[in-house]
């Protein structure tokens, strides 16, 4: 049972972080703009909110403090979007290319500044992690449930299925979740009953780079205890998981647990006494993850519903 807690706990650190980020992805490409710069975004909104953990670990700690960072990255993410917006959105750039400029910026920048600002002149941003819950009061006595759910845990995981919910709401039941959806599918019919297409593009693409800016927290908490310029590539395989769950919030949901599963194999397997005894090359292990992301994309990618006006610049002149 205590390995079953164990593979679950950690599926969820793995997942959750995979879910915002492609929520993230789902908005801004549910508005028509193609965004690859998750990736970068998590890294700039991971490397602001460690270092400020790093800088206010001295004074504060725990829950209170995981909260202000959590603001600082979302805060950091929608600002490092705007650059991929105003080039996507009013430049009419290739949306391709701004997005690789971006990702290929973001963690130079990182490096560039930790070594500039830390007294020890390393790009490493180490901290405390004073953030898990050992168990939630009387939630974490729940049989079965307390041990998957309520204990060795963080506030991150319950935030993620919080943005889940919000999502559905907002993109289903709401007039700006109609009128998003709407500008990535019919930009032109849209913009002829009012709506403006350029505000509902730059939505989309903050609250993605918002999400992706959290996103970069969520993965590095309960993961590590320093921030080094990278996630790991997990923007871009927020992205695949986007595309898995055929830009539908639920669906996505599923591939991001279907994904953390596979990430939980592959840095867990040594402690699983079915894979840690078979003679299987822990290579093989840390390639599953990427692995899974070929398969599925192959034959997801057949069955594409990616909305119809997504990485097409919006003219008016044009209609």
């Amino acid at each position: 049972m205590d390995i079953l807690f164990l593979v679950f706990q950690q599926t969820m650190f793995f997942s959750i972080p995979l879910l915002i980020v492609a929520l993230g992805g789902v908005f801004t490409e549910r508005s028509g703009v193609t965004n690859i710069a998750l990736d970068g975004m998590m890294i700039m909104g991971a490397f602001t909110s460690i270092f400020f953990i790093n800088m206010m670990q001295g004074s504060m700690k725990g829950q209170p403090l995981l909260i202000i960072a959590i603001l600082i990255a979302v805060a950091t993410g929608m600002i490092f979007s705007l650059l991929h917006a105003y080039a996507a959105i009013n430049l009419k750039a290739d949306q391709i290319i701004s997005g690789t400029a971006l990702n290929m910026f973001a963690p130079a920048f990182a490096i560039f500044i930790a070594r500039m600002i830390q007294t020890n002149g390393v790009q490493q941003i180490n901290f405390n992690n004073t953030f898990r819950i050992s168990s939630v009061p009387i939630l974490g006595d729940i049989p079965i449930l307390g041990g998957l759910f309520f204990k060795n845990t963080y506030i991150t995981t319950y935030l993620g299925f919080i943005i889940l919910i919000l999502s559905v709401i907002v993109l289903y039941k709401t007039k700006f979740g109609l009128r998003l959806r709407a500008c990535g599918e019919h930009p032109h019919s849209a913009d002829s009953v009012g709506i403006s297409v350029y505000k509902m593009r730059y939505a989309g693409v903050m609250i993605s780079g918002g999400l992706a800016g959290l996103g970069g927290l969520v993965f590095v908490i309960p993961t590590s205890t320093n921030f080094n310029a990278t996630v790991s590539g997990y923007g871009f395989l927020a992205l695949a998981v986007m595309i898995f769950g055929q830009w539908k919030p639920l669906r996505v949901l599923f591939a991001a647990l279907f994904f953390g599963l596979m990430k939980t194999i592959a840095s867990a397997y040594s402690v699983i006494p079915l894979l840690a005894t078979s003679s299987i090359p822990s290579d093989v292990y840390k390639m599953i993850p990427f692995i899974a992301t070929l398969i599925v994309l192959a034959f997801s990618s057949k069955s594409s519903q990616a909305p119809k006006a997504v990485g097409v610049p919006y003219d008016k002149g044009s209609r």
